[in-house]
This record gives C-alpha cells, sequence and structure tokens, in this order.
C-alpha cells in the first residue's frame, strides 16, 4: 500500500472524541447545518467516495486484513479526497459522515447514507443485509441527499425476498421524497465451503440491475451501484436508470482500473463512479494522485484547484 501524509492533526482528531464526550449534539447538528448542494452539476455526472465498509466489518485491503481499521488514518484519506473539488461527496456511514461534517469537510458535498449494515462479512448470516445504519426517516431528517442500500441475491437463500421487499419499500419512502435511492444489486453465489461470494457472470449481473430497476411503486429517483464489467454497455442497456460503478479493491493493477472505468463512463446512462479502497488505499499510487486520476474521468472538463483540507 502507498505510504500517506497525514494532515489530520493528532489534536483535531482528538478533538472528536472530546466532542462525543462534552457536545454529542454537535455530531447531530453537523450534518443538516451543512451548507447543500444540487445533486448533480451541469455534466450530471457524480464522483462520491465511499466509506460504509467498515460498518460492515469490511477491514481487509489486500494482503492486510486490518487496512482500514485506523479510523484516524480513514478519515485523513477521505479529507485528502476531498480536498479535490471534483470529489462530489462521500458515501458512509452515520459515524464516519458526522465526523466529516463536524470537520467541516461536507460542507456544499453529498452525503449519502448508508442503509442495510448488517450482512457482517464472514458471518453465517453474512447476506442478511438488514437496516443496521441510517433509516429513512433520518436520511431525510439529517438533511442527507440520498440513501443507500445493499442488494444481494443469492438464488438458494431464502432470506433474499424480505430484503427485496425492504429495498422496494426504501426505494418507495425516498421516492416520495424526492431523494435519492441508491441501490446496490450484486449477484453472489454460494461457494462449496458454505461462504458466499459474488458472481463474476455478467447475465447475473444484467439480471439483478433489471430486477433493481423495477424495485418500489417509483423509479424516479433511483440510481444503481454496481461493478464496472467486461461489456458495459451491455450491463447498462438493462436499464435507464443513472448508473454510478464502484471500485472495489484494485491491488497494484490501478491501469486495469481506470483503463475499464473509462470505457465504462462512455456508455450514456452510467454517470460516474463511487469507489472506496480504490481510492483511498491505492497500493501503486498515492491518494491524491489516485483521486485526480478518477475525477479527471468523471468530471473531465472541470478545471481542478486543491481546496486547504478542512481543520
Amino acid at each position: 500500500m502507498a505510504d500517506h501524509l497525514k494532515t489530520l492533526s493528532d489534536k483535531d482528531f482528538q478533538a472528536l472524541t472530546d466532542a462525543r464526550v462534552r457536545e454529542p449534539a454537535r455530531f447531530r447538528q453537523a450534518l443538516p447545518s451543512r451548507r447543500r448542494r444540487p445533486l448533480v452539476g451541469e455534466d450530471g455526472r457524480m464522483l462520491l467516495l465511499a466509506a460504509d465498509h467498515t460498518a460492515r466489518g469490511k477491514l481487509a485491503i489486500g494482503s492486510d486484513p486490518m487496512a482500514a481499521s485506523d479510523r484516524h488514518s480513514l478519515l485523513d484519506r477521505l479529507l485528502t479526497g476531498l480536498a479535490d473539488p471534483r470529489v462530489d461527496g462521500v458515501l458512509g456511514s452515520a459515524d464516519i459522515l458526522e465526523e466529516l461534517a463536524l470537520l467541516g469537510a461536507l460542507d456544499g458535498r453529498l452525503a449519502i447514507g448508508t442503509m442495510n449494515r448488517g450482512g457482517i462479512v464472514g458471518a453465517h448470516w453474512e447476506l442478511d443485509d438488514r437496516v443496521t445504519a441510517y433509516d429513512v426517516e433520518h436520511v431525510l431528517s439529517l438533511g442527507l441527499d440520498g440513501g443507500k442500500t445493499l442488494l444481494r441475491i443469492e438464488p438458494t437463500d431464502r432470506g433474499v425476498p424480505r430484503t427485496l421487499e425492504m429495498v422496494a419499500r426504501i426505494t418507495t419512502a425516498l421516492a416520495d421524497a424526492g431523494t435519492m435511492a441508491l441501490i446496490e444489486p450484486l449477484p453472489y453465489r454460494t461457494r462449496p465451503d458454505g461462504g458466499v461470494e459474488l458472481d463474476p457472470s455478467e447475465d447475473a449481473l444484467i439480471r439483478t440491475v433489471a430486477i433493481a430497476s423495477g424495485l418500489g411503486s417509483s423509479s424516479a429517483h433511483t440510481w444503481l451501484k454496481i461493478p464496472a464489467s467486461t461489456n458495459p454497455a451491455r450491463v447498462a442497456a438493462a436499464t435507464t436508470c443513472p448508473i454510478l460503478l464502484l471500485g472495489g479493491d484494485a491491488g497494484r493493477d490501478h491501469d486495469r482500473v481506470f483503463d475499464g472505468w473509462e470505457r465504462a463512463l462512455e456508455v450514456h446512462n452510467i454517470r460516474g463512479l463511487v469507489p472506496g479502497r480504490a481510492l483511498l488505499y491505492p497500493q501503486a499510487l498515492s491518494v491524491n494522485d489516485a483521486v485526480d486520476r478518477a475525477a479527471s474521468l468523471v468530471h473531465p472538463s472541470v478545471v481542478p484547484t486543491l481546496e486547504e483540507t478542512p481543520s
């Protein structure tokens, strides 16, 4: 993993804990009081930093099983990414979004709240993706710009219908409020050892995209978050919903990942990226360089002017 020079001081980081102890109301006030912005700009595109993995116990990056376990490092990497004005915002759980808002880093940026984080990585119930983070009521009352749901479909899992019903209900409620419903539909399969893994079949991905597009009583505010595939146009043809591509763990093969994103972003309804580990924990690049490359793909007409990191 590339070295990362910290810019968030120990003093400012420790102040977050002090605020939790002495002034916890500040965390509740930070998000609704921040300066808001439209969901998309003139180019109709979006670059989000995904920071909701830790809420599902997903801390591993590459060969390091605990790489994302240091909160100071994670926040610092997010601040580094947000210093680029082409980064539109962050997808995260309440703890991370509140901390970033308290640091002033989400003023004029999007805050998308992750919702169903119950499928803990490696647990026997991993595919039981219940709501354990934001719910619809708090996405709306805290002034978030959208809510994200995870929809993993494994054909033999009897719990999938419950997840489908839940995601449909959330999608309807967010649409009724005129708020972005970001669905992450992923095809899964069970391994011989009983564990689960992402199904790499493009046909399976197309099927989940079609299913997710039809969830809820309105798709007016539905966006989809999916992996980049070998034939992105074929996958995107299953829907007119706008699509953001996730990043995953790029390892040292960043050129392959960025090249795939570049090809995919030529498809009309693929409107941006929502990478996490690929930009925040790059193995062969600095965070600055990884974010710059991604931002130049999503917002090629915007000239970057780096902002000062909030203190």
